[in-house]
């Protein structure tokens, strides 16, 4: 009787083992497929296949077609203010240069004919050119006429300057006024796509909704990379654009005292002769 318990002692110990390596067996065939998917680039939640590369370039590439048109937009607009930043500093700094070097000059002569030789670069040439002809066709006409006329046609010519110098200015206006709000629009979309997702994976899970909020902000960023420089540039300019319209006003300021000098000049034998 003994004998018979003894057997059948050892025949469940050898039932409890085979049953432990089948079930080790089991959940080793079970970790295999989890620790591939977990290797692999990609990892599927749902029906959402999820990207690992969230880097700015990675975050584009798996953007919507929207979103992806709107960072074009948008780095194409910071494009342009690059590019009207460089060619206006380049363009200001050679006219404030040339305007701060005539009217110097018009400050060391004493005749409006010699201005018109010692100064003979744009714009304050012009300005000079515009006085002589008037005091020639206005010869035997009242000095006072001869000046107002004069001094119309040297607000016209500061006036038509200040615009030419400006342009291209408005588009770093616009991109300022503008980019903000092209960026939210972007991720506003994508927003709007990520959260159709989440209604499709049925799942809440934030592995599935942080991809697509993280393309979508990626368009805000454009946004406000392509403002912020187009409203300091902008500014920039405003002043230095001004900077140069006061140095035109102080070219056409010499221009006049040197045309009243001269009128001056003309009527002094008349006077002398009269007396």
């Amino acid at each position: 009787m003994t004998a018979n318990m003894a057997k059948r002692t050892v025949g469940t110990l050898f039932v409890v083992a085979a049953n432990a390596l089948a079930t080790g067996a089991w959940a080793q065939d079970q970790a295999a497929p989890a620790a591939a998917a977990a290797a692999a680039p990609d990892v599927t939640v749902g029906n959402a296949l999820l990207p690992h590369d969230l880097s700015p370039w990675g975050m584009f590439l798996n953007a919507d077609l929207v979103v992806k048109a709107v960072i074009i937009g948008l780095a194409f607009a910071s494009l342009i203010t690059w590019t009207v930043w460089l060619a206006k500093t380049v363009e200001l700094f050679s006219l404030k240069r040339r305007a701060r070097q005539d009217v110097a000059r018009l400050r060391g002569t004493q005749r409006l004919a010699e201005a018109h030789q010692k100064v003979t670069r744009a714009p304050v040439s012009r300005l000079v050119t515009v006085a002589g002809e008037e005091v020639v066709a206005s010869t035997h006409l009242p000095a006072e006429g001869v000046k107002e006329r004069i001094s119309w046609q040297l607000a016209r010519i500061e006036a038509a300057m200040g615009r030419k110098v400006a342009r291209g200015t408005g588009l770093l206006a616009t991109i300022g006024a503008t980019a903000p709000f092209v960026g939210l629009f972007g991720t506003v979309w994508g927003i709007m796509n990520s959260f159709i997702g989440i209604s499709k994976a049925h799942t809440t899970n934030l592995a599935v909704v942080a991809p697509g909020i993280a393309e979508a902000l990626l368009a805000t960023a454009f946004g406000l990379a392509a403002a912020i420089p187009a409203v300091v540039i902008y500014n920039m300019f405003a002043r230095s654009i001004g900077t140069y319209r006061a140095l035109l006003a102080d070219g056409s300021a010499e221009v006049m005292r040197l045309t009243s000098r001269d009128l001056d000049r003309r009527k002094l034998p008349l006077a002398e002769a009269a007396e």
